[in-house]
């Protein structure tokens, strides 16, 4: 039995939360952020005569993918942020503070 008990002090130990650093959410914006202004350096400096030659497709097709996903992440990140701030009074109108603050964030990713 002292085995047993050990055991399940062993796993709550082992299993019990751990709050993330508190910059993470700072810092992960930032590579989110970065990633897509690389993503779109990549596609401005693209020559349109280049795709002629399917062989020169992987780096823009790679941008496209590595800059809309970090961008998605990060409108997605930033409304989670906003939404924590606010309280919603109903299931309603937590999805219409969410929709606009998606909205929002896009527009906001798309003006920088």
């Amino acid at each position: 039995m002292s085995e047993a008990a050990n055991f399940e002090v062993l796993l709550r130990q082992a299993l019990a939360p751990v709050d993330p650093p508190e910059d993470l959410v700072a810092r992960l914006e930032e590579t989110l952020t970065s990633l897509t202004e690389i993503a779109a350096e990549e596609l401005e400096a693209w020559e349109l005569s280049a795709m002629r030659d399917p062989r020169n497709w992987a780096r823009p097709a790679a941008a496209v993918v590595v800059g809309t996903g970090a961008g998605a992440a990060l409108v997605l990140l930033r409304a989670r942020r906003h939404r924590q701030q606010q309280h919603a009074t109903s299931l309603r109108d937590l999805a219409e503070r969410t929709a606009q603050d998606l909205g929002r964030q896009t527009r906001r990713l798309f003006r920088s």
